[in-house]
């Protein structure tokens, strides 16, 4: 593990995703880093589908950041490093890296700021207790 990072999955990287470059796609990074929020949340217990989180509610990306830090190529193993880092009223922020399994390298970070909304009413809603309380108790942060 990395410091500050409690969860990893792994990626491969596939050949549709390698551009006329023969580097990994841009584009495909975001992919990379959503397999890690989703793979996260799982892990949690949190209850996740198609259409909510938690059985009532969805979030919706209102910031994606990535920077760019070296090429990933075909064939690579890649550690998505994630975690939440802030919880705020409405809103949550998912921190991201995307390390190269053999070498260590870091290929991309990534900020993801996650708004939650009601399902009916398509209106942002507080961050429910039970989700700040699992994301507590995993990253051991006080929100």
């Amino acid at each position: 593990m990395i410091d500050g990072f409690r969860f990893k999955t792994q990626v491969r990287v596939r050949n549709f995703e390698v551009d006329w470059q023969g580097i990994v796609h841009n584009a495909n990074y975001l992919l990379y880093f959503e397999i890690g929020r989703i793979e996260y949340l799982k892990q949690l217990g949190i209850q996740i589908s198609m259409e909510s989180i938690m059985g009532s509610a969805k979030i919706v990306v209102a910031r994606n950041e990535i920077d760019y830090r070296s090429s990933a190529r075909f064939d690579e193993s890649l550690d998505v490093f994630t975690k939440i880092s802030h919880i705020k009223n409405t809103s949550f922020t998912f921190e991201g890296k995307i390390i190269e399994t053999n070498s260590d390298r870091l290929v991309a970070d990534n900020i993801a700021v996650h708004v939650w909304f009601d399902s009916q009413s398509d209106s942002p809603v507080r961050v429910p207790d039970e989700f700040r309380k699992k994301i507590l108790e995993f990253e051991g942060i006080i929100y």
